[in-house]
């Protein structure tokens, strides 16, 4: 896989200076690293789907090279010639305006185009960017504007990447880890949190800077917080352990009623990827199955099991605007990113005066807010630079194979 991926990428442009220099950079070096993430991966590895919540690699790597094709080559680069008038159908994900496509829980089916014929598609979208590069047309306002949605766009898609990876092989008999155990980015322990008291009062909340943002996290707006404390740590694998050695997922008083039907449907009985080994708790994890560190704060649990553990606790989730106020006011909180996502209390909702941007790139957020819960922060998936106070990330109660875990809240002793 190596070998064909360094042949296949052609080395991308250097021209001119200043912005557009930088956001050319920015955008072959997110190229070339999706294709780091999939270099240990064999033919097989990038092709299979194990849920319906994941999706091939091979797919995500087509899927971002088809929304570069598809927004910002085909309207933008004069004589650009479609790589495979089939690609459409087969890697559109879910915009409804740009035509039909593979039904998501079919993407596994997809041997075919090969894995060869993705790895040239790349190859061969990427030298068109190239030349849109060295011709100054990354410089146009709108097209920079496309160039930036597309590279963060590519950036989720290196996470689900390996969460997808993850599920992969958590599927997998033989329990393959995809590479060796990361050295640990949270400063995680066993202890009791420091509670850190934070004022209430209007709050500003929301992106309100001319950096990049979605358009859900605008516009920016006050809101009335009324006094919290927050936990300092993330919840960790030792007092999970406890909550489960107390019955927690046999305790119906625990959970919302959606949830305990989903315990009960699905027979949860510890976090994902969680199963007993001679007595003892393993945890599949990109570095294969290891003993739970208790140390480590806990990861791959629902909006479920964080509120269900929370009302255990006598403690409760934050609201996404108590957790924004707390990133962005200096308290002392740790592992805010690069550690877990963190559920919160608040339904992905828009903001007040919010409207989706016309066309189809209207449909990547507007449309799903309806039904899921915000998580705030980051893990220790999310690319370098990919994090932000104001990020909302979402996903459906149930869900939990992201790298999501919790930080609890309390009203103000």
């Amino acid at each position: 896989m190596a070998k064909r991926q360094a042949a296949s990428l052609t080395p991308l442009p250097g021209s001119g200076g200043g912005r557009d220099a930088s956001l050319a950079c920015g955008l072959f070096r997110t190229r070339q690293h999706s294709l780091d993430i999939a270099r240990p991966l064999s033919a097989e590895d990038m092709t299979v789907q194990p849920m319906e919540d994941a999706s091939p690699t091979k797919w995500h790597l087509a899927h971002v090279t088809w929304f570069f094709e598809t927004f910002i080559l085909v309207p933008h680069a004069p004589g650009y010639r479609v790589f495979d008038d089939n690609f459409a159908y087969c890697f559109n994900s879910y915009y409804e305006s740009a035509g039909p496509r593979q039904p998501r829980p079919f993407r596994g089916m997809l041997t075919r185009p090969s894995l060869d014929r993705v790895i040239d598609y790349r190859a061969h979208v990427d030298a068109a960017l190239g030349q849109l590069s060295r011709n100054d047309g990354l410089e146009a306002g709108e097209i920079a504007r496309l160039v930036e949605i597309g590279i963060n766009h590519e950036q989720q898609h290196q996470e689900l990447m390996l969460t997808d990876i993850l599920a992969l092989f958590a599927a997998n008999p033989l329990r393959p880890a995809y590479g060796e155990p990361a050295q640990r980015r949270d400063g995680g322990d066993t202890g009791d949190p420091v509670w850190v008291s934070c004022p209430g009062g209007i709050r500003n909340v929301g992106h309100d800077s001319d950096g990049f943002a979605w358009d859900n996290e605008r516009p920016a707006h006050p809101v009335l917080l009324q006094p919290y404390r927050l936990a300092d740590r993330l919840v960790s694998n030792a007092r999970w352990l406890e909550f489960i050695a107390d019955g927690g997922y046999r305790n119906p008083l625990l959970w919302l009623s959606d949830g305990w039907s989903t315990v009960a449907r699905e027979g949860w009985q510890a976090p994902l990827y969680w199963e007993e080994r001679d007595g003892a708790w393993h945890q599949m994890s990109l570095a294969g199955l290891r003993p739970v560190d208790p140390a480590a704060p806990v990861c791959h649990i629902s909006y479920y099991e964080a509120d269900a553990f929370a009302r255990w606790a006598s403690r409760r989730l934050p609201s996404e605007f108590e957790w924004e106020h707390a990133a962005t006011a200096g308290f002392d909180l740790r592992d805010l990113y690069g550690a877990r996502w963190q559920w919160t209390q608040s339904a992905y909702l828009p903001y007040p005066g919010y409207r989706a941007p016309e066309g189809a790139l209207g449909e990547y957020n507007g449309k799903f807010m309806v039904s899921q819960q915000v998580l705030r922060g980051a893990s220790s998936a999310t690319p370098a630079g990919h994090s932000r106070p104001t990020y909302r990330n979402f996903f459906y109660p149930r869900q939990r194979w992201q790298f999501t875990g919790l930080r609890l809240a309390a009203d103000a002793a």
